[in-house]
């Protein structure tokens, strides 16, 4: 439902020769119906009216839509089919609107699926249906205020998860992880891209008024969904999930779900209660090699299988390391080096 909702937001974003002409009309205060696509479903339902099959245009939808009833657009957008024409929905179909105009549409789009838009000629406002799904397009200047709210929150939240990912570097380091900090540090990295979602809407439906806004985005989120990705590598015991997997369920849960740690140590496969966020637990070692410079992953996999967890990889002298497939003894001495940079620099960062 979501990636729907951002697809037609990207249909009508400013910048987009269709938003133009629904401005236009918007601001004639006309009002009009238009439906996109000329399905059988449609053709149907459609009576009346005048076959155009002109080429679409902002103008030339504007000065159509002076006209009583419907338009028709192309799949593509790329033609204007007909106009004024009538259409006969199945009055069954349920309807919350209570505008002529409105109700048609929401029930068009519900009996034939395809992207209707109706713009209201007395509240000068643009809604788009299409299933059951309805959208009421906002101001330019509304959404910019609240997308740069967003991203406010977005940077917040990214300096909270960075001490947190930093405070579980340490712990790894020093052999004291928990599952509480395990399941904190994922939590964060959710509360990140729940964030960039909502924002990712805001994009989508400004168009070309929101391109500082994808760069802040791009910015801020770099590297998040990895690092959870390799948390979960680490510290996930059901290893007949994959990572992706555990946080696209987490990603699923409500709100209130995301607050109670003890459910993402549930979904990382550790049973009991509450309680069991006071369990020890060992990282993996994934995600403090992925730290290393120029080291591969198929490198990191081998190490891991070998060496089974971080505390023995840390132990590992260069001789057991340069063993290893993949590592000669320049890269063994590589990863000691930069196992311990990494470490010094995390406690630089911490103190």
């Amino acid at each position: 439902m979501e990636d729907r909702l951002l697809q037609l937001l990207r249909t009508v974003a400013p910048g987009t020769p269709l938003r133009e002409g629904l401005e236009n009309i918007l601001r004639a205060k006309t009002g009009a119906l238009i439906v996109i696509g000329d399905s059988p479903e449609v053709m149907e339902i459609a009576e009346g009216g005048f076959a155009v099959n002109a080429e679409f245009t902002p103008a030339n939808l504007y000065e159509l839509a002076k006209m009583d009833g419907a338009i028709i657009l192309s799949s593509d957008l790329k033609r204007i089919l007909a106009a004024n024409t009538q259409l006969i929905p199945n009055l069954s179909i349920p309807s919350t609107e209570t505008g002529i105009r409105h109700r048609t549409a929401e029930r068009v789009a519900k009996q034939t699926g395809a992207l209707v838009i109706s713009i209201s000629q007395r509240r000068g406002v643009i809604t788009i249906y299409k299933g059951n799904l309805k959208y009421v397009l906002r101001d330019v200047g509304v959404i910019l205020a609240k997308a740069n709210q967003a991203i406010q929150t977005l940077e917040k939240y990214r300096s909270v998860l960075d001490r947190v990912v930093t405070e579980l570097s340490i712990l790894e380091f020093e052999e004291a992880v928990t599952l509480f900090d395990v399941s904190r540090a994922i939590q964060r990295v959710e509360m990140v891209l729940r964030v960039v979602k909502e924002i990712e809407k805001y994009i989508s439906e400004l168009g070309v008024e929101g391109r500082l806004i994808t760069m802040q985005l791009e910015e801020l989120v770099t590297g998040v969904e990895h690092e959870g990705l390799l948390i979960i590598r680490d510290y996930a015991t059901a290893t007949d999930k994959p990572p992706g997997t555990i946080l696209a369920m987490i990603n699923s849960w409500p709100a209130e779900d995301l607050l109670d740690l003890s459910l993402i140590a549930r979904a990382l496969g550790y049973p009991g209660s509450a309680s069991i966020l006071d369990q020890s637990v060992s990282p993996r070692g994934y995600r403090i090699l992925d730290k290393i410079p120029r080291l591969p992953l198929p490198v990191i996999e081998n190490m891991v299988k070998e060496f089974g967890s971080l505390k023995n990889i840390l132990n590992a002298s260069i001789e057991e390391l340069d063993a290893v497939e993949g590592i000669g003894e320049a890269r063994a001495r590589s990863i000691k080096e930069g196992l311990a940079r990494y470490r010094e620099q995390l406690q630089e960062r911490h103190n």
